[in-house]
């Protein structure tokens, strides 16, 4: 049976609550052994002498959507996952705000480490969204993902 494809998309930042209630909601699942968290957070970057002070995310959300879909199965099938989260912020999001968390829960730790570590990757190389970064100065530049 195939996987009702999820929406990954939240608009504004991630909030450390939400993260922390995400953690609490797993206390119950007895056979999961280990969580993989990754928490993207936007960095205060001074480029040229201008300072980030914010990332405004944008996404071809239909596409990114089916994108992720993919990379989900596609871990799934690889590692033995319990379960795997995944949100990222859309709009304008504040320097030190959370824009990007990824959760993944196993019953062992080398399967949660490496599922997470490839869904974020993936995240980075395969999905069509965007970052604007906006300096202190009123102007603006695209960023690049590394």
């Amino acid at each position: 049976m195939e996987k009702k494809m999820k929406n990954i998309f939240v608009q504004g930042a991630i909030a450390p609550a939400f993260v922390a209630e995400s953690i609490q909601k797993h206390s119950t699942k007895m056979d999961i052994g280990a969580h993989s968290i990754f928490m993207g957070q936007v960095r205060s970057d001074v480029i040229d002498e201008k300072k980030v002070v914010a990332i405004e995310y944008t996404a071809y959300e239909e596409m990114a959507l089916e994108k992720m879909h993919v990379i989900r199965e596609d871990i799934f099938s690889k590692y033995s996952l319990t379960c795997m989260h995944i949100y990222h912020s859309l709009g304008r999001i504040a320097a030190g705000d959370i824009c990007l968390f990824v959760f993944t829960s196993s019953g062992h730790r080398k399967a949660a480490i490496a599922a997470c570590e490839e869904v974020v990757e993936r995240i980075k190389q395969e999905l069509p969204i965007w970052g604007k970064e906006l300096f202190d100065n009123e102007t603006h530049q695209w960023k690049e993902n590394k």
